[in-house]
């Protein structure tokens, strides 16, 4: 779905009340294409790549259990921290890890109930918090990237990541993407205005699909058309892209 051309400084930033109502949206989802799996689909593999559906399920499950808890939340962080140091590693990639790690054994249907449960109070733990806590920043130690405030990891990356990983999971067992314009082209323009403030150059860009619009910013730059979906899963890396293109945004 396209429209009049946006120009991307006039895309509105996403406050907290209606972060966490987008929140509230995409873990919907989430639970809905978690119910509706079968018993092949738990064993697919993703596009991540060291994932299949059940793993990548079980890091959903660690991540909302580290919003409902504060004491999880820093056992969560200590705990890859230290494997961190230990291997050279990442320490979002150690975390992402080791929720997949500790909920590895559990059954589908334990999986499934657990994230019914953790979904509903990670997301009364990620409205609780305070425009104090959300002010404060924190080096996320990622290549290239300069520190990040509680705000920009609780209310925008903590729903791109199930967003994606929705995707993900999707495409993986061949389902089609629930997607609406109010809903996921929201998230999608967030993410058009975040890539513009960093690659900083002018561009035409046209996407595609439900969850699509047309954006602009400054004048004789490259002209780009892309489905909505795939310009999300470009930045993230799971597609490789030129250009402009080549600019990461985080999820």
């Amino acid at each position: 779905m396209t429209g009049p051309t946006i120009a991307v400084e006039h895309i509105p930033k996403i406050g907290h009340d209606e972060a966490m109502n987008l929140a509230a949206t995409e873990y919907d989802r989430v639970l809905g294409l978690a119910d509706d799996l079968v018993d092949g689909d738990w064993s697919r593999p993703t596009d991540c790549t060291d994932w299949d559906v059940k793993d990548m399920l079980g890091h959903l499950l660690g991540m909302f259990e580290q919003h409902a808890d504060a004491e999880e939340r820093t056992r969560q962080f200590v705990a890859a921290n230290g494997i961190a140091r230990q291997t050279g590693g990442l320490p979002l990639d150690e975390m992402t890890a080791l929720q997949v790690r500790e909920h590895a054994d559990l059954s589908t249907t334990e999986l499934t109930r657990s994230l019914h449960n953790a979904a509903r109070q990670g997301l009364t733990g990620r409205r609780a918090t305070t425009s104090e806590q959300r002010a404060a920043t924190f080096d996320v130690e990622l290549p290239g990237e300069q520190p990040w405030t509680f705000g920009y990891l609780f209310d925008i990356i903590y729903t791109r990541d199930p967003w994606l990983h929705r995707i993900d999971i999707s495409r993986a067992t061949g389902r089609a993407v629930e997607l609406s314009s109010a809903h996921d082209g929201r998230l999608v323009a967030d993410v058009v205005a975040e890539w513009a403030r960093r690659h900083r150059q002018p561009f035409t860009l046209t996407l595609t699909g439900a969850a699509g619009g047309a954006y602009q910013s400054g004048t004789g730059g490259p002209q780009v058309t892309l489905d909505a979906v795939e310009f999300c899963r470009t930045l993230s890396g799971r597609e490789a892209g030129d250009g402009i293109l080549n600019t990461p945004v985080p999820f």
